[in-house]
């Protein structure tokens, strides 16, 4: 009888794809050495059975010692058989049970693979298409070649607020925190970026060119500029009301601590207005 070999699971730790034909290959292969090898084990146990029921239909008779020795030696040999009968269908199930082990493990990783990747939060970076990345690098190695004519930065440009990474939002003091997730802090940081955007949209342009509500924002917005605002972007809480849903309370304030503690932005006041710069 051959003895079934360990199982090798170090391939089971690959992609959530390929491992899972290799694994049900595997199984079936299992299952099928574990039936070969009992259907043997079971055929090779009747035949000496047989073998025994014959001479013990011709114990009416006086056996010769030979026959007495032969029967000895089968009734051995079965005992021999049936332990090691016994200790195959032991590691059988001690196999069958890794195998579920095994099984429960991979539908777990594979639950928390598809959990992680319906949830990517929105701000996370995309994969880049590595066409569109080469045709990129083309274009730019094109433009190099041309020597532009010095200009000056467009003022169309707006710094944006850039998110905030796990590590950091680790770091920020447990009683700072409170009761604000990670994915409600970033959210906070993406309503500034709306905010800043809407607000500089208006500043940048002519002011012949808006109408009578956007005129009186830019004039309002052109007030609340002083020398040290000069080349920054900044906004009030009266522009997070203008342009966003978020409500400019108290969990807002604590959103600011944080944001400051993770610099990305400081307080500037003045002229009774609080002005939150973007660093």
């Amino acid at each position: 009888m051959t003895p079934v070999k360990s199982l090798n699971t170090g391939h089971l730790g690959g992609s959530p794809t390929g491992p899972i034909f290799q694994y049900s290959s595997l199984g079936c292969t299992i299952l099928q050495m574990i039936m070969c090898d009992l259907e043997d084990v079971s055929h090779h146990i009747q035949d000496r059975v047989s073998s025994i029921q014959r001479m013990l239909d011709l114990s009416v008779s006086e056996l010769p010692q030979n026959k007495m020795k032969t029967l000895g030696q089968e009734l051995f040999a079965i005992e021999m058989l049936l332990e090691e009968f016994e200790k195959c269908v032991g590691q059988q199930k001690e196999q069958l049970k890794h195998l579920q082990h095994l099984d429960e493990s991979f539908q777990k990783n594979l639950q928390d693979l598809q959990h992680i990747q319906n949830n990517v939060p929105p701000h996370m970076p995309r994969k880049k298409d590595p066409a569109i990345t080469e045709k990129s690098v083309v274009i730019q190695k094109e433009a190099s070649d041309v020597q532009p004519a010095e200009t000056k930065p467009s003022k169309s440009v707006v710094r944006m607020m850039e998110f905030i990474t796990m590590s950091e939002f680790e770091g920020i003091p447990q009683y700072m925190k409170g009761r604000v997730l990670y994915d409600q802090l970033n959210a906070a940081v993406q309503s500034i970026n709306t905010a800043v955007a809407a607000k500089y949209k208006i500043v940048n342009q002519s002011v012949k060119t808006l109408n009578n509500v956007s005129r009186k924002l830019h004039q309002r917005f052109k007030a609340q500029e002083t020398k040290d605002t000069k080349g920054q972007h900044f906004i009030v809480e009266e522009d997070i009301q203008e342009f966003t849903q978020m409500k400019v309370d108290k969990r807002f304030q604590g959103i600011l601590n944080m944001l400051r503690h993770c610099h990305r932005l400081r307080e500037l006041r003045g002229g009774g207005i609080t002005r939150y710069v973007l660093l």
